[in-house]
């Protein structure tokens, strides 16, 4: 975690640390405070590496005890308006990023803003948002803020805290129908699984190694993860085991269609886009992205539980057309 954003997650976290009895119970819910604020899903770490520096042993608890509500009622009144600030700041930039049609940049502007912001004055959701539709990639992000608001935000720095935080969480923000599992999800799924930083594992779907805390995925398992995963309760369900896909064409007859399976005969990858293929290497040891041209990719392909549009439905008949026509 960069030096910035540890000053960033610390300074809330000394509104409690500094209250003995209620660090216990930081323990459990402090993470999940602030819904839909990514800032507090890592906040237990500076708190135990505070916690480290302070020689205090961490309190043996019953995760049974205690909710989000007991504990935010549990706080003094300085405490509890800290927090409901940090709610609302977090609040108007998820609802400004919606409005700029970034949604799915809302955590990405949530830890910019907390990490960096403090001295900022005359601060504007909106405009803010405008920063993120309108920069072409990350880098021209950093320096527009940069120039925009006076900063200094160092862009090596940004890259390793941003993949440590996304790989800490599943982004929320990310899913466009939560109440189906559509293509265009999927393609989501995959980028971010890409942008997080996700290893390669066999046998894991995109949970988080117990031992070394990072998310892994096998090939299979990152098609697999999603369909499993739900973003409702925030889980992965049991409900696929085995990947079902279908094989529908030479990749010249692929539609231009985001989260579309590609398949070389042995591996999956999603398309998301731009050309770009995604997809959980063994061989490389993560999740990584390469233009579809590279020419590995032979075939594109249809998942079991997945939802396409009309206009795979129209290829894929296309395809079986031409292939009688042949015959």
């Amino acid at each position: 975690m960069s030096s910035a954003v540890a000053v960033a997650v610390k300074k809330i976290a000394v509104y409690i640390l500094r209250d003995e009895n209620k660090r216990g119970k930081l323990f459990v819910a402090v993470g999940s405070i602030i819904a839909g604020f990514l800032g507090l899903m890592f906040l237990p770490i500076a708190v135990i590496s505070s916690i480290g520096s302070m020689n205090i042993e961490p309190p043996d608890i019953d995760k049974n005890l205690f909710t989000e509500s007991a504990l935010f009622e549990s706080l003094d009144s300085e405490q509890q308006a800290e927090i409901t600030n940090i709610q609302n700041q977090g609040q108007a930039i998820e609802d400004a990023m919606t409005n700029a049609g970034m949604r799915d940049q809302t955590i990405k502007a949530q830890l910019i803003y907390m990490s960096y912001f403090d001295e900022v004055q005359n601060f504007y959701a909106e405009s803010y948002a405008d920063l993120f539709a309108t920069a072409q990639n990350d880098s021209d992000l950093i320096s527009a803020i940069n120039s925009t608001y006076g900063l200094d935000i160092n862009y090596d720095e940004f890259v390793r805290t941003y993949t440590f935080v996304m790989n800490s969480t599943i982004n929320a923000f990310m899913f466009t129908d939560t109440g189906t599992k559509n293509c265009a999800d999927l393609a989501a799924w995959a980028d971010n699984a890409y942008i997080s930083g996700w290893g390669y594992m066999n046998g894991f779907i995109g949970e988080r190694n117990e031992t070394d805390r990072i998310r892994y995925a096998d090939n299979a398992g990152l098609v697999l993860g999603y369909l499993n995963y739900s973003p409702t309760d925030k889980k992965f369900d049991p409900d696929y085991d085995t990947l079902v896909y279908t094989e529908q064409g030479g990749i010249d007859t692929m539609p231009e269609v985001v989260g579309i399976g590609l398949f070389d005969g042995s591996q999956h990858g999603i398309y998301v886009g731009n050309g770009e293929v995604v997809y959980s290497s063994e061989s490389v040891g993560y999740v990584t992205k390469e233009p579809v041209s590279n020419g590995s990719w032979t075939s594109w392909c249809t998942y079991d539980g997945v939802t396409y549009p009309q206009e795979v439905t129209d290829a894929i008949q296309s395809v079986n057309e031409d292939s009688s026509s042949e015959n």
